[in-house]
């Protein structure tokens, strides 16, 4: 399985609404020690485990 591409709002949107979950108490997908919701949520990214699909308009 291939690593999806998005594009830098994509990726601030997706980190962003991530990192509000973690620090809402969602279950952190990674083994990290860190409790920096920002920094979980961009690792997770970044590990590709966030179950997220983008949907986009083809104009």
């Amino acid at each position: 399985m291939s690593k999806q591409v998005y594009t830098r709002y994509e990726r601030a949107r997706i980190v962003g609404a991530r990192s509000l979950q973690i620090s809402m108490g969602a279950p952190v997908l990674i083994d990290d020690e860190s409790t920096d919701s920002l920094h979980l949520a961009m690792e997770e990214l970044d590990q590709d485990v966030i179950p997220i699909t983008v949907k986009r308009d083809n104009i």
